[in-house]
């Protein structure tokens, strides 16, 4: 078995020994062949191992009854009952049934299509049996269709009081799954204890050992439920494992050499004196943590979170300034061409405040102009850079970047992000997002980070009114729209496609910029979606911005950073067909300037209860941590992290939207093991180790050099 699971020679350090047949081949399970388990394989059952982590989702409660009498129908038990006579099918189709008494009442056991030779050689007429299966009534006679269960009463304990049932595959029967967890079971090994001893005295919690027996073996439904003790621990050691990666990983970055960059305020003080108001408590809280982080010896490494409109842009600038006073250059990257020229608009007057040189740098910088920003970039002359991707590529070289910023970071990968990082000596990194994260997602995706959260709104942001009109009413939509472009306001038309499509009843924006141009008038209609050359793009969004088109149809390239003041008005055509956190991230785009501002969600009749749920708690808030942890409970953790946290980890027994106060005391602990025994050398560290390898958090273990 072990030469199954190891490498010949297996490496230093490498998974421990008594791991190895939970490693092995999946077929080393009793009832499991080559062909079960490639059935098995694509629902992640691959070994002993995953066997283990496949837990029961329900149970049937097969207690010992004396009597069908008095039992409400339909039900599972099991009785003891004496063998009477059986009455083969004459006519083809029909059951068997084979008469049986209790200690009070008859009833029949029925059979379809079985051999009648088989069934009197389980069953012989005059016999004791155990039967255990469903219940039902049948012309007021009860009937137990195909027993699951048919023994001998001396093999009764062979039938669990309660038996777990297993999500199963195609192919794959409950039965099946029952033998190969127990063989699996037979496999698990007592390993030392890595959680907290006194965590563990305090929760009542069983050893790993132990609780992977308790939740394979439940006694009642009450051990189905997450708060088991036995379960609880088992969901702990997943949590504790992946917060030990990112705890490492967290201590591997402040291990690096960080540059202390600590400015001396002059160019911050110039910046905050040209605001026409006062910071948010908020923000000034964020800019002394990043402050701090830079002006320690380690490399920064901080999440800034912010709901829409709460001024991450300005933190982000304060902290780009800091890298200018101690010497050195900030370059701030955008996800978008838009998005990158929206913030080098932006920031443009508050650095003219500070009498520092910024310059944009996009894919469409070409020739001699890209050539001059190259070496004024290398040369130290261009103090900030703000850009999209292009910052990456290998020309691009900074004499002293000390501030990496990166905006909208769930668009770059991890890769990226360091890539940026990577062009500086030992660069501080700040990433920002607008997409509040609820804090169990949070911990799971950024536990590495630190995390500064900008919870209040600048003074000034007025609330937006949100309402639900059906596309019913669109001639009523169309002609409040003409008044208020009659009085000078702007308004976005947002569409979920870009051109009509033959497989989708979307609308889309070609098709709707072409029928408001026609109600409207050709001048006071644009259109902007990222299928658009970027010149059409930009110049699009130019004459939005300059006023000189009223209204701009869009799809959702303009739900990120886009600020037009004067734009009080978002329409969103068919808005049950985006997510909760689009919708918020789009009705972002109003509510900027000093009108009132107003938000339609445009639907179509019938809504789906969750679709009208959706629209609701959008209707009802804009909170968007709220709205985050709303749109969690609607499309719950496993959806969430199949599409839009697509880096987020999968875990087989823990819960992340339920588990969260779990989660961070696995956080607390995996900080303090580490904090403690950095290398993992004590008896703990060593058994933490072990957990590493049977969670196969490889990352872990390659920072730890062990393999």
């Amino acid at each position: 078995m072990a030469e199954e699971s190891a490498p010949a020679k297996a490496p230093a350090r490498g998974r421990p020994e008594v791991l190895w047949p939970l490693f092995a081949s999946l077929t080393t399970l009793d009832g499991i062949g080559d062909k079960t388990a490639a059935l098995l394989a694509p629902a992640g059952i691959e070994k002993p191992r995953d066997m283990l982590y496949t837990l029961p989702h329900t149970g049937v409660d097969r207690a010992m009854r004396r009597t069908v009498r008095g039992l409400t129908f339909p039900t599972t038990a099991t009785l003891q009952v004496r063998i009477g006579a059986h009455h083969a099918p004459r006519v083809k189709g029909r059951p068997h049934l084979v008469e049986v008494e209790d200690e009070e009442t008859s009833f029949h056991l029925v059979f379809f299509h079985a051999g009648s030779g088989w069934l009197m050689r389980q069953l012989p007429p005059g016999e004791t049996r155990v039967v255990s299966g469903k219940l039902e009534l049948y012309d007021g006679v009860a009937r137990m269709v195909h027993p699951d269960h048919i023994v001998s009463p001396r093999a009764a304990e062979t039938i669990p009081p309660y038996e777990p049932v297993y999500p199963l595959v195609q192919g794959v029967t409950q039965k099946l799954m029952f033998r190969a967890t127990r063989s699996a079971l037979g496999l698990a090994p007592d390993l030392p204890e890595w959680a907290d001893k006194a965590l563990v005295a305090r929760e009542g919690w069983p050893s790993w050992r132990a609780a992977i027996g308790l939740a394979h073996s439940p006694v009642g439904a009450q051990a189905l439920d997450p708060a088991d003790p036995a379960r609880r621990r088992l969901a702990y050691d997943e949590f504790f494992a992946h917060q030990m990666t990112l705890a490492l990983a967290r201590a591997k970055a402040r291990r690096g050499k960080g540059r202390p960059s600590t400015g001396d305020g002059r160019l911050r003080e110039k910046v905050l004196a040209s605001l026409p108001y006062t910071p948010t408590g908020a923000q000034l809280r964020a800019g002394e943590e990043i402050a701090a982080d830079m002006a320690s010896g380690t490399r920064m490494n901080r999440l800034l979170q912010g709901d829409v409109g709460s001024g991450k842009t300005l933190v982000a600038l304060l902290a780009l300034l800091n890298a200018v006073e101690s010497g050195g250059q900030g370059a701030l990257m955008a996800p978008t061409e838009i998005l990158a020229r929206q913030h080098a608009a932006g920031l443009a007057p508050l650095v003219m405040a500070a009498g520092v040189r910024m310059e944009l740098l996009t894919g469409r910088d070409t020739g001699q102009a890209r050539a001059e920003k190259l070496a004024a970039l290398a040369e130290g002359r261009i103090q900030i850079l703000v850009g999209t991707h292009a910052i990456f590529q290998a020309e691009v070289t900074f004499r002293d970047l000390r501030l990496a910023v990166v905006d909208e970071q769930h668009r770059f990968g991890v890769r990226e992000r360091m890539g940026l990082g990577a062009k500086g000596r030992a660069a501080d990194m700040l990433v920002m997002t607008a997409t509040p994260i609820p804090r169990s997602l949070a911990l799971a995706q950024y536990g590495d980070m630190d995390v500064s959260v900008l919870d209040e709104k600048p003074p000034g942001r007025k609330p937006i009114t949100t309402a639900m009109v059906s596309t019913g009413r669109l001639g009523e939509v169309l002609e409040r729209l003409t008044t208020a472009l009659d009085e000078g306001r702007q308004v976005y038309w947002v569409c979920p496609l870009v051109e009509e499509s033959e497989t989708s009843d979307l609308v889309a924006a070609e098709q709707r910029f072409t029928w408001l141009r026609a109600r409207l008038g050709e001048g006071r209609v644009g259109l902007v979606h990222g299928q658009l050359p970027p010149a059409e793009k930009d110049a699009a969004m130019a004459r939005f911005a300059a006023g000189e088109t009223g209204l701009l149809v869009a799809t959702t390239v303009i739900e990120v950073g886009v600020d037009v003041p004067n734009a009080s008005i978002m329409v969103i055509e068919q808005a049950e067909s985006f997510g909760l956190a689009q919708l918020h991230q789009l009705r972002g785009r109003v509510g900027r300037g000093t009108a009132e501002s107003t938000c339609l969600l445009l639907y179509r009749a019938p809504l789906s209860e969750t679709a009208r749920r959706r629209l609701e708690i959008l209707r009802q808030s804009e909170d968007g941590f709220r709205i985050a942890e709303e749109d969690l409970a609607i499309r719950g953790y496993g959806d969430l992290i199949g599409t839009a946290q697509s880096g987020m980890p999968r875990f087989r027994i823990a819960d992340p939207e339920r588990q969260g106060a779990l989660m961070k005391l696995a956080q607390d602990d995996a900080r303090a093991l580490l904090a403690g025994d950095p290398e993992l050398t004590s008896s703990r560290g060593e058994a933490a180790r072990t957990l590493l390898w049977l969670t196969e958090q490889d990352r872990a273990i390659r920072l730890l050099g062990v393999g």
